[in-house]
């Protein structure tokens, strides 16, 4: 009889580190419900009532195991359009150096008191 893994919850974290090896993870564990899907219809003890079951479980794993996924990946693309903002915005401010005429420098400015 087969032994089917009914547990696949994965914790969700904030580091990029930590969402490559969840997003691996992630993967492997739809590699083996989608092994264990092929190996079902090869399995002799159980009768088609209760392969249909384990089908549709297993079936239903895959398909949360690849939301999970999907989410990871929308918030790796989320952390990247962030990212790509803020160094915009950096350089943008960097940008603003002092020249002296429109932005003056300590030595370069005019105190205008009446």
């Amino acid at each position: 009889m087969t032994t089917i893994n009914t547990s696949a919850g994965v914790s969700g974290g904030a580091s990029s580190g930590g969402s490559v090896s969840q997003t691996a993870s992630i993967a492997k564990q739809i590699t083996k419900l989608q092994e264990q899907l092929k190996s079902l219809s090869d399995e002799t003890a159980l009768t088609d009532e209760q392969k249909a079951e384990q089908q549709q479980m297993i079936e239903s794993q895959i398909a949360m195991l690849e939301a999970q996924l999907a989410q990871i990946q929308q918030q790796q693309e989320q952390q990247a359009v962030e990212k790509q903002q803020d160094s915009k915005a950096a350089d943008s401010g960097s940008s603003k150096i002092a020249d002296g005429v429109n932005r003056p420098t300590e030595t370069n400015k005019l105190n205008v008191y009446i």
